[in-house]
């Protein structure tokens, strides 16, 4: 697990944000322009810039500027890490909770047995 460790520390910290998540969950429709996102927020430009950088910084979004206008992109291939990531998490408690049960009915059939 610990390949996974550093690039996901700031994915997850990232994530760990309303305000983050929801920039995600409108990219997840399409490109925005950064005015275009901060509008449902109530904070300065600035404050809500620091949310874009960090969410850039972590990889799940690209900005391009264009003239004035900054267009961020949400990063599809950075998923993929959280992905594999939960994927060996799953595997390793479904294993586990498996042996776990295994457990249970072994110890279940010797009391029945006795």
């Amino acid at each position: 697990m610990e390949q996974y460790s550093s690039p996901l520390d700031g994915i997850f910290q990232a994530l760990a944000d309303p305000t983050r998540r929801s920039v995600l969950a409108r990219l997840g429709r399409g490109p925005a322009s950064i005015s275009d996102l901060a509008k449902p927020f109530d904070m300065a430009l600035p404050s809500f810039m620091k949310h874009i950088h960090f969410l850039e910084g972590s990889g799940l979004i690209r900005t391009e500027k264009q003239g004035r206008v900054r267009t961020c992109t949400i990063e599809k291939s950075r998923f993929a890490a959280i992905e594999a990531w939960m994927s060996a998490q799953r595997a390793l408690w479904e294993d586990r909770t498996d042996r776990l049960e295994q457990f249970v009915i072994s110890a279940e059939n010797k009391e029945k047995s006795t």
